[in-house]
């Protein structure tokens, strides 16, 4: 191959271009971004940068010397909207093309919005650098804040708010957010943390509408409508009900799609020269599928992904950690391996009442499946090499 074409210039895209370059291409890599920006780290949005505590030249995951040891061709604001896979062509937004041997498909996913929400000021989502600017600048003393949507995103929102001495209101449709993927037994500590730091909860909430008010500059929200009847009060509302992969630009590529650009276990489309990483990507195992839409799965992914596009078929597979990482309310939280909600839950070391400890997930066989720590990183690490060497997928 002479020219790979990388698109999407977030994590996965990055990562993509630097495995590439270990792996041994030596040819002319194009690293195409829809946004303005060059790359940045999404993680810190959430927390950091929303707080003030870092500026975006800290976000960036690429300095000059990393372009130049790279040789990368940069292109941010180079929006695909069309692949051509039997020519070998993207064609981007302001109708110029980019010719490739190889693709690689990183465009990651949109945030998802609520119904009435078009058009209402004071209505955010957070998935990039402008959302996170934009929301930033609203978290002015003495507004009251609305987080829909108690997982992972909703949470740390809540965090940095409840931090800047915010009133914060958190809606979740479920009983016990994030239950589904940690499971009730760790989950409820999870969940304890808000009403411990002054958050308010709603669970079993399920947004019906909003409510708003006609200013000069327009429609502006002043509360959430639940479907019980109830109106919770809100100047700024945070919807974080996670995200719809990018794929529209992938109609007519030969490359399936299906809730994410499909693969096999080796990151490889339909069509052998095009690969897809991160959150963008559903690959197969057997009869079952996985989108992973977490920051380290996006590095492991980009390296089998090279690997197997330079080779030009599936030579090596995925085997994902599982690791995930949260920042809330001065805890952090960590998963690895990939437990089932239903799994026995043991508590290896620490205490859960006092917010400190490690528990090892268990299946029905006896396996441990995963590792789950709150605020207690060393520990975890520790357990995490001992008790959990590399959990498979299932």
């Amino acid at each position: 191959m002479k020219t790979i074409a990388i698109v999407g210039a977030s994590v996965a895209g990055v990562r993509s271009a630097e495995a590439l370059r270990r792996a041994g291409f030596d040819g002319r890599l194009v690293l195409l971004g829809d946004e303005p920006h060059a790359p940045y780290d999404r993680p810190p949005l959430s927390k950091a940068y929303l707080a003030g505590r870092a500026d975006e030249a800290e976000l960036a995951l690429l300095d000059d010397d990393d372009l130049a040891d790279l040789s990368l061709d940069l292109r941010p604001g180079a929006r695909a909207v069309a692949l051509d896979s039997a020519a070998g062509r993207i064609r981007l937004a302001d109708g110029a093309e980019v010719d490739a041997d190889g693709v690689v498909v990183a465009t990651g996913g949109s945030a998802r919005r609520l119904p009435g929400t078009e058009g209402v000021a004071g209505v955010h989502v957070l998935r990039t650098l402008d959302d996170a600017r934009g929301l930033r600048a609203e978290l002015v003393p003495g507004v009251r804040v609305v987080v829909v949507g108690g997982g992972f995103i909703g949470a740390e929102v809540a965090s940095t708010c409840r931090g800047l001495g915010l009133d914060v209101t958190v809606l979740d449709g479920l009983t016990t957010p994030l239950s589904p993927v940690l499971g009730e037994t760790v989950a409820r500590p999870c969940v304890a943390l808000h009403a411990e730091h002054g958050t308010i909860l709603h669970t079993g909430a399920v947004v019906a509408g909003f409510a708003t008010a006609t200013t000069a500059a327009g429609e502006r929200v002043t509360g959430v409508r639940l479907r019980d009847g109830r109106e919770v009060a809100a100047d700024v509302v945070v919807v974080g009900v996670g995200i719809a992969p990018t794929t529209a630009w992938l109609q007519g590529s030969g490359v399936k799609v299906e809730n994410g650009a499909c693969t096999d276990d080796g990151m490889v489309t339909d069509v052998p020269t095009v690969v897809a990483v991160g959150d963008v990507a559903r690959w197969s195992r057997g009869p079952s599928s996985y989108r992973h839409e977490h920051w380290t799965s996006a590095g492991e992914q980009a390296a089998v992904a090279a690997t197997n596009l330079l080779a030009g078929t599936t030579v090596r597979t995925v085997a994902p950690t599982g690791y995930v990482w949260s920042d809330q309310y001065g805890r952090m939280l960590q998963l690895a391996g990939h437990p089932d909600p239903a799994d026995t839950v043991e508590v290896l070391s620490g205490d859960v009442d006092d917010r400190r400890f490690v528990a090892r997930y268990r299946g029905g066989d006896g396996t441990t499946t995963g590792l789950f720590a709150m605020g207690d990183p060393r520990g975890f690490g520790r357990l995490r090499r001992t008790e959990l060497p590399r959990a498979a997928v299932r």
